[in-house]
């Protein structure tokens, strides 16, 4: 839908997606799990988050030969269908793990879904894809309360926006401070109304890091769903936040993924029956979304096959200093006070 950065279009294309299914075959991975397709969502679990004139404005344009409706969302004949089928992995991911069918699932959609708006798509997002799950889910009462925690070095203004007056939906959002988009995900923006406190961004300066984003997991996400007990839950996997991604400077790394998993899937085993989603957000490296990817995918389904990191020595010497490495942890311990999860 979008070309290559390398062809003087925009960094989302489905080449890192292709790579990891590439990995993920080659490494025997692949043979170990339950791989399947979806059917698009309908147009009743689109509208439940989407207007209706949006929808019909998308459809119009789609069948016309495409064409941009809001910064950073192009696409071409058929975009419709290509965003609905990307929305429905992640409904159909979540039915099956609602169900009992599956433990835990991946979906490995594209686009993404997390910048989007109800009535405006925006950062390659151009349907709401965690959204549109989570809304069925409720609808069908197959879950009553939903954490959607986001680790796309973006802030998930889209999520947010939608259940920004809901306390029923938990939104949590670590993030670069001030990437994109740059007037969102203030760490003052709590929530309103019956949602208040529902809300959580922790913007993080750049080159945090591996041991901040452990740090993070275990002092401020895994409290946070402690406190507010969700039934099941939802990860925006991004992998931008890696050491080469083009489009932030955060220095995680394939491990750090695979970490960050293992311990929110933990979570979710002890506290709402394993229920629990991860869906395929941003991630603009060609070269390292894919071992990122493999990181998370094993340490999802408890495999030991490995993907030998080719990065990894030359990262962990990239990664802070003692002496920085104190500052972020003293950003950290500003978030824990601030958010009360001390």
């Amino acid at each position: 839908m979008v070309q290559p950065l390398a062809n003087g279009g925009l960094p989302e294309d489905p080449e890192t997606k292709r790579r990891l299914k590439n990995l993920l075959d080659v490494t025997g991975l692949t043979a170990q799990l339950s791989v399947s397709s979806a059917p698009e969502a309908t147009s009743q679990m689109l509208a439940r988050i989407h207007p209706q004139a949006y929808l019909t404005r998308f459809k119009e344009l789609s069948d016309t030969g495409g064409g941009e409706i809001g910064p950073r969302t192009p696409f071409g004949q058929g975009g419709y269908e290509i965003a609905a089928l990307s929305a429905g992995l992640v409904v159909e991911a979540a039915q099956q793990v609602a169900q009992g069918q599956l433990r835990n699932a991946y979906a490995l959609s594209r686009p993404p879904g997390h910048h989007c708006l109800p009535d405006h798509p925006n950062g390659f997002c151009l349907l709401a894809n965690i959204a549109i799950a989570a809304e069925e889910l409720l609808a069908t009462q197959r879950a009553s309360r939903i954490a959607i925690v986001d680790w796309d070095v973006h802030h998930g203004n889209g999520s947010e926006a939608i259940f920004y007056e809901r306390d029923n939906v938990l939104t949590l959002s670590v993030h670069q401070a001030n990437n994109y988009p740059l007037d969102t995900g203030s760490s003052e923006d709590q929530g309103t109304g019956a949602g208040l406190g529902a809300n959580v961004n922790i913007p993080l300066p750049p080159g945090a890091g591996h041991a901040t984003y452990l740090d993070v997991m275990d002092r401020l996400i895994l409290p946070a769903l402690s406190r507010f007990k969700p039934d099941f839950i939802f990860v925006a996997c991004g992998y931008d936040a890696a050491a080469v991604d083009p489009l932030s400077r955060m220095l995680a790394t394939a491990e750090t993924f695979a970490v960050m998993t293992q311990r929110i899937a933990g979570f979710a085993d002890v506290n709402c029956d394993g229920k629990l989603v991860l869906a395929h957000e941003g991630g603009y490296s060609q070269v390292y979304v894919p071992f990122c990817g493999h990181a998370t995918l094993a340490a999802l389904s408890g495999s030991e096959i490995n993907a030998e990191d080719p990065f990894a020595k030359t990262f962990k010497l990239r990664q802070p200093e003692p002496e920085v490495q104190s500052f972020y942890d003293q950003i950290v311990t500003g978030f824990v006070d601030k958010f009360g999860l001390s």
